[in-house]
């Protein structure tokens, strides 16, 4: 991937997402979660402190190997168990209906083809189990719609895969998920870039 991808983009993601204002919003993300957890895109761990009681084990998934070294110190303080199964959210190496829920914390839009992670998710996923997400993506005022088309190509280049227009709630409902909830609102920064989407998606029973 070079030593950009491999040894400094982490540690660059691993900075700028460690904000407190982020640190909330993992925490309502994370909130419902329940026994055996897929978190897609695990990074540093910086979703582990948030994990509730009720969370047995988390298997791990992010295309970093320099994330796992990022995210030791926070693996050791978690009395959760951690089990890194795979790079690629494309691939997941678990069995059919093997999870009871899954976490995705600003990862679709980097994920190449991001339908293909979800369907891999619903695959996973016990009848009945949910996935909870808080993702970037476009915004639904038609002229930053229109900017964000402009500017991917760059975003794309310089952050690592990153894409800034994906509509999250269309490939989640096209995966085969159910939408349960959805909040769509804005953070504070350039538009383009900070429009959230954050929710349950459920497989059903």
């Amino acid at each position: 991937m070079g030593l950009y991808a491999d040894q400094i983009l982490p540690r660059v993601v691993n900075w700028v997402m460690d904000s407190p204002a982020l640190e909330r919003l993992r925490q309502r993300t994370a909130a419902p979660l329940h026994g055996e957890v897929l978190e897609l895109g695990f990074g540093s761990g910086l979703s582990l402190p948030h994990y509730p009681d009720a969370v047995t084990r988390v298997y791990a998934v992010d295309p970093a190997v320099l994330g796992r070294r990022l995210a030791s110190e926070r693996i050791e303080r978690t009395s959760i168990p951690v089990e890194f199964t795979g790079l690629d959210g494309q691939r997941i190496p678990l069995p059919d209906e093997s999870v009871d829920s899954a976490l995705c914390t600003w990862t679709l839009c980097t994920i190449p083809d991001a339908d293909r992670a979800l369907r891999e998710v619903r695959r996973v996923l016990r009848p009945g189990g949910v996935l909870r997400f808080v993702e970037h993506g476009r915004h639904d005022d038609p002229a930053v719609a229109r900017w964000q088309d402009r500017l991917n190509p760059l975003q794309n280049l310089l952050a690592g895969g990153c894409n800034i227009n994906r509509r999250i709630d269309t490939l989640i409902e096209e995966s085969g998920l159910h939408m349960v909830e959805l909040e769509t609102f804005s953070m504070p920064g350039p538009r383009i870039f900070t429009r959230t989407y954050l929710g349950t998606a459920g497989k059903p029973g």
